[in-house]
């Protein structure tokens, strides 16, 4: 079984101000996206489905095809693309929202997406982040060791110290978990900087200024999931929309929707661990130096340049 990677690629970011999906960051014009699919091959993913907006979709799949309609699994077989689209409408029959809404739903909303055409185990991304060659390795072991279990998810954390920004303070959510390494629970930490101490602080959920230790695990949105966590999220999803129907900006998250399953008792989400560095690109300042990283990269060998 070859495990799928979904990737969400929706959001046109717009503080970076274009699509940065498509952005080439590489010495030869790689995108993110590239290095992701790179790493999430070799690591056993024989899949990749793209969420996107309807308006970008004919050009976004047009420059896919051009870029890997050579390129192969190790086994020899042709890596399978497909691509789903997020809008607004896109939404349970019989519900309905506010026409005033105008933000989209969310990265729960988006996954289900793919509801129809992904019926094995299978990774989410988020299409603008760096995660590194060990954290598909991870991931892709778990995924393939739970081909046939239901309610049993899991999550890749990556250590505090490896997902700061040299620009300032980010926001992470922080994983806590029990004696077993499932997780318990995800709480949205912001201004996490390392200070002139060489200590990380932070603003927790009550605006109280803490410490966090250098190798405590966060959540950079790798997700892996079963088939079965469709139908778990859709109903959840028909809840939020009746009780959110005039909060015009409430948005439909992967963590709330785990949340209310931890919460009912109806799943379970294995905390992983990486030794990978994550990444990623929020401002166009934050270009040179992704671009530089990827530089370095490739002059260690560490990639093959060109990636494909």
């Amino acid at each position: 079984m070859k495990p799928t990677l979904l990737v969400l690629a929706a959001g046109m970011g717009s503080r970076y101000g274009g699509l940065k999906q498509m952005d080439g960051l590489g010495p030869n014009g790689e995108t993110i996206i590239d290095y992701s699919i790179y790493d999430a091959v070799r690591a056993g993913f024989g899949k990749v489905v793209y969420v996107v907006r309807e308006y970008f979709k004919d050009e976004f799949e047009k420059l896919v095809h051009e870029k890997y309609s050579h390129v192969t699994c190790p086994d020899g077989q042709p890596i399978e693309f497909a691509f789903v689209t997020q809008e607004l409408d896109k939404i349970p029959e019989g519900y309905t929202y506010n026409p005033e809404r105008e933000k989209p739903w969310g990265t729960a909303h988006a996954v289900l997406m793919a509801k129809d055409i992904i019926k094995e185990p299978f990774a989410i991304i988020n299409g603008d982040d760096y995660y590194g060659s060990d954290s598909f390795r991870v991931m892709a072991d778990w995924l393939r060791a739970h081909e046939h279990t239901t309610g049993q998810y899991c999550l890749v954390g990556f250590e505090c110290e490896n997902t700061l920004s040299e620009s300032g303070g980010v926001s992470r959510g922080i994983c806590a978990a029990d004696a077993t390494h499932h997780l318990t629970h995800v709480e949205e930490h912001h201004k996490v900087a390392r200070e002139a101490d060489g200590k990380i602080y932070a603003e927790n959920s009550k605006g109280e200024r803490v410490e966090i230790p250098e190798h405590t695990l966060v959540s950079m949105n790798m997700w892996g999931f079963t088939p079965d966590y469709f139908d778990a999220s859709i109903d959840t999803f028909k809840s939020f929309l009746k009780e959110n129907y005039n909060e015009l900006k409430a948005e439909f998250y992967i963590p709330y929707v785990i949340d209310c399953m931890l919460k009912a008792g109806t799943a379970s989400v294995e905390l992983l661990s990486t030794t990978s560095h994550w990444f990623g690109v929020t401002y166009k300042t934050d270009r040179p130096g992704v671009v530089a990283k990827f530089k370095e990269f490739a002059d260690k060998g560490i990639y093959p340049t060109p990636l494909y």
